[in-house]
């Protein structure tokens, strides 16, 4: 084999800058010109529009106040776009981490949240440099579609009593199941402006995005449902009402209250948050590739993500991640760089430092409206219908994902679904692996002569009975060594020589190579001879670290070579 061949065979093992290169870097060193920032500007004032509400939004249905989600969208934003591996990723605050965060502020506070969302960060980074950012896509498809959709029907259950303006007797709990009981005592303390006012933002949103889908449906909902909560004075909570307004400007950063305690308090909620916050913005890079043909970098975007979720802290924002819905709309509205998200973070800014005494007029039920839709939105309806039209064990994986998040627990719901989703896999797998007796193939060189119907790989070893020969096909490992452990377990006295092929197996673990070193040996204790022909290197190397070596066993290039050596009752050299 040629210096060109064996290259061929080797993939490119990429280095440390071009894993870890911001993606902002790389498209300005490629050239950045006045139609690169014009076009940059015009999508980053797009998504600013849209993110201004749904940041407001996110943060309320959250737990905590709306200053907060508009700091996470600037500064987290701007560093995700900076810093990251995509050109158009868009970071902030997202609606999938709205049960997360609400349950660690019941739990620990602000200050645990804040501590929290840095730890995370730190743990983003992590696996970013440990280029561990490959492996999220090993995700289940069912598992995504799965938690996206139970974290949706929290959401919604979140927001009825906005959207009611439910009077609650007791603090409304955390838990669906508690949830509900509370809900419905409420009932009677419907408020019909609150009814109103966020079925006319759903009114409003759906009908422009079909008739004018190009215009800020949200925006143009929420601030005309304000004006109108305002001129009429219809009774409402507001922004300013239970919050008191919104501050205009940043805040000075300052670190959370640090101590081993509140760390070891916190972790689990650090672990939740960076493992959805990994799988939510890698989920978004892939969106954005599929919808741009461009390529991000995984490690690198997780590296952004992390610092991006340590100066969100800094700054008493909340998680940062990469918001699908956010990034869909950079790319529609053309953005081009990195430099339309750091746009969009700028022109937040702005807005707040303008129009923050505003924004107190916000009616709460307009938001809850916003966040419904959001919430609908994450439902991937021909998703869940092609899941349970298909694959039982696909649509088992997606129930139970599911049921486990709304009423168990996102992280469970995760590990339990990709555990389940992988033991499905396993399963197929070990169903891909096809061993044939030598009755029943025929050799790649021999043309097939009986009209389209197999026969033997040679008529006259079908008669022999001192020779048997099986055709290994597929990946065998722990899930199929059970079943490679059933036929090699037919060596019986009669055969006195057997022949193993492994030409066509591309992978062999431990356990199927232990497997066959039991059978070596009762091959050894009975006298009978075992070849094993066709074995690549790698796994051969497998075998010989398990005891499968001459002169037990004879590793030979082809079937031929062992069959001519039995024939001839010869030993010959074990190749």
């Amino acid at each position: 084999m040629d210096a060109s061949s064996a290259n061929r065979g080797h993939s490119h093992e990429p280095g440390f800058r071009e894993l870890f290169t911001p993606k902002l870097i790389t498209t300005l060193a490629r050239g950045y010109r006045l139609g690169d920032f014009r076009a940059d500007a015009i999508a980053g004032l797009t998504v600013a529009i849209v993110a201004l509400p749904l940041s407001m939004a996110i943060a309320i249905a959250s737990g905590v106040s709306p200053d907060r989600g508009l700091i996470t969208a600037i500064v987290g934003g701007f560093f995700v776009s900076a810093l990251g591996g995509s050109r158009f990723q868009i970071g902030g605050p997202a609606g999938a981490f709205i049960v997360l965060v609400a349950a660690t502020v019941q739990r620990h506070g602000i200050e645990g949240l804040v501590l929290a969302t840095m730890m995370s960060g730190i743990f983003l980074l992590v696996i970013g440099f440990l280029r561990l950012g490959t492996y999220i896509k090993f995700i289940p498809y069912p598992v995504t579609v799965g938690f996206t959709a139970g974290i949706a029907i929290i959401i919604f259950a979140s927001q009825v009593k906005e959207l009611f303006g439910l009077t609650l007797a007791t603090p409304e709990p955390g838990p669906i199941l508690e949830k509900i009981p509370v809900l419905v005592d409420a009932l009677p303390s419907v408020n019909a402006a609150s009814v109103v006012v966020a079925a006319s933002t759903i009114v409003i949103i759906l009908g422009l995005k079909r008739l004018r889908p190009n215009w800020p449906g949200m925006l143009i909902a929420v601030a005309a449902l304000s004006v109108a909560a305002a001129i009429f004075g219809l009774p409402l909570e507001t922004i300013g009402t239970r919050f008191g307004g919104i501050p205009s400007g940043l805040p000075v950063p300052s670190l959370p209250e640090i101590s081993l305690e509140r760390l070891h308090a916190v972790l689990p909620d650090a672990i939740a948050f960076t493992l959805l916050g990994a799988i939510e913005s890698l989920l978004s890079a892939v969106v954005a590739d599929g919808m741009t043909g461009r390529r991000h970098r995984s490690n690198s975007e997780l590296v952004g993500q992390g610092v991006a979720n340590i100066a969100s802290a800094l700054f008493g924002g909340i998680c940062v991640t990469g918001t699908i819905a956010r990034t869909a709309t950079n790319v529609r509205a053309g953005g081009r760089t990195p430099v339309a998200g750091m746009m969009h973070a700028a022109f937040l800014l702005l807005f707040i430092l303008a129009a923050a005494p505003l924004l107190s007029y916000v009616p709460l039920a307009a938001l809850a409206g916003v966040l419904a839709l959001v919430a609908w939105n994450m439902i991937e309806k021909h998703a869940i219908r092609a899941l349970l039209g298909g694959e039982r064990g696909d649509a088992l994986v997606l129930i139970v994902t599911l049921t486990l998040t709304v009423f168990a627990d996102l992280t469970e719901a995760i590990v339990v679904g990709f555990l389940l989703g992988s033991v499905l896999f396993i399963d197929r797998l070990a169903k891909t692996i096809a061993i044939e007796h030598h009755m029943d193939f025929v050799p790649e060189d021999v043309a097939d002569t009986t009209n389209g119907q197999r026969k033997p790989y040679d008529p006259a070893l079908a008669a022999d009975p001192d020779l048997v020969v099986y055709r290994i096909s597929g990946p065998v490992f722990f899930g199929a060594a059970s079943t490679v452990g059933s036929i090699l377990d037919r060596i019986a006295d009669q055969h006195k020589a057997f022949v193993l092929d492994f030409r066509s197996v591309p992978f062999l673990d431990s356990t199927a190579a232990n497997t066959v070193a039991g059978a070596a040996r009762k091959a050894a204790a009975r006298g009978v001879r075992l070849f094993v022909t066709g074995a690549q290197p790698h796994i051969r190397h497998e075998l010989h670290l398990h005891g499968v070596r001459p002169p037990q066993v004879r590793f030979l290039p082809s079937i031929d070579k062992a069959v001519a050596i039995v024939r001839r009752r010869e030993g010959g050299e074990a190749g």
